[in-house]
């Protein structure tokens, strides 16, 4: 299989794959030596699908080394755009960021999409793994999820699980073969309100509660907590939230503060000025070196 989706103007595809941590967790995988973004995507029907994403002239290619059918190329397809934010419209952002000449980089490089799971569920998941502990850790967790619980592709590499999936394994795997400590019960109960549809996540998409109300709805979602909301709000297109953490913190001290510690308070005033875009506009100012020093990249 070989697609080809055109690309807006605007859109960097080393820029938006190396966004944030996601690409280094399965099933992501980048080699930023021929910038070529793997994936494994549940082909909708049957065995998962390994795809490769790589940069066109204009374009995003999309290639597998097996043939499929026109339904599966077409969830493919979706699938892809969701995860690179191909048809989110960033104008206002660029049109924020243009008018300040010190963030005007943002908007000539197309920075600004965030890489994100196909489903909420996954990035939900994802996010409760990274919460109070390394790295590290994350990576541990999200890698014996996915080859313990993940379907296989053809290739050996494995989907990410499904609710029902996660909810059929005993709280007990959680702790003992995922090693998720606290999180344990909370990945359990999550799976299990999934799957028995009484929690709805990919609704967050298109919720029409404001940023305040969704957040709080997000929290209550048990492991989820203030940082883990607002970095899920940003994956769903909310941008009017900072998600400060230690990283965070540092890093503004370092780039923007004269290595100096500051409040959170102080953060939050240096990005005001950007409205609904600051959560946005202080993420990328943050990572600016990251497609430089691609050792350095951290959520």
């Amino acid at each position: 299989m070989k697609l080809t989706l055109k690309t807006p103007a605007n859109f960097n595809f080393k820029r938006t794959a190396i966004s944030h941590g996601w690409y280094a967790l399965p099933p992501f995988d980048l080699d930023d030596s021929s910038w070529v973004l793997t994936r494994v995507i549940d082909s909708g029907n049957g065995q998962p699908l390994t795809v490769k994403l790589l940069a066109g002239d204009g374009c995003l290619k999309i290639e597998s080394k097996l043939s499929v059918s026109r339904q599966t190329a077409a969830k493919v397809v979706r699938d892809v755009r969701h995860m690179l934010r191909i048809d989110e419209n960033l104008a206002g952002f660029y049109d924020s960021v243009s008018a300040e000449p010190e963030f005007g980089w943002i908007a000539a490089s197309g920075a600004g999409r965030l890489l994100r799971a196909p489903t909420v569920f996954e990035d939900l998941v994802k996010t409760i793994c990274t919460t109070n502990c390394s790295w590290a850790l994350t990576d541990k967790m999200v890698r014996a999820l996915v080859l313990l619980l993940g379907e296989p592709a053809a290739d050996g590499r494995h989907a990410f699980p499904d609710a029902k999936t996660m909810a059929e394994a005993p709280a007990s795997f959680y702790r003992d073969e995922v090693r998720a400590g606290y999180r344990a019960p909370y990945l359990k109960e999550l799976a299990e309100r999934v799957a028995g549809q009484e929690l709805d996540p990919e609704s967050w998409l298109s919720s029409g509660l404001p940023t305040p109300e969704l957040r709080k709805q997000m929290k209550q979602v048990k492991g989820v907590g203030d940082y883990a909301a607002e970095n899920l709000l940003k994956l769903v297109g909310r941008y009017d939230v900072l998600a400060l953490d230690s990283w965070v913190r540092a890093k503004f001290a370092r780039t923007r503060n004269r290595a100096r510690s500051a409040s959170d308070k102080k953060i939050g005033r240096f990005y005001a000025r950007f409205g609904e875009w600051k959560g946005l506009v202080l993420w990328c100012d943050l990572t600016r070196d990251w497609l430089e020093t691609p050792s350095d990249l951290k959520w």
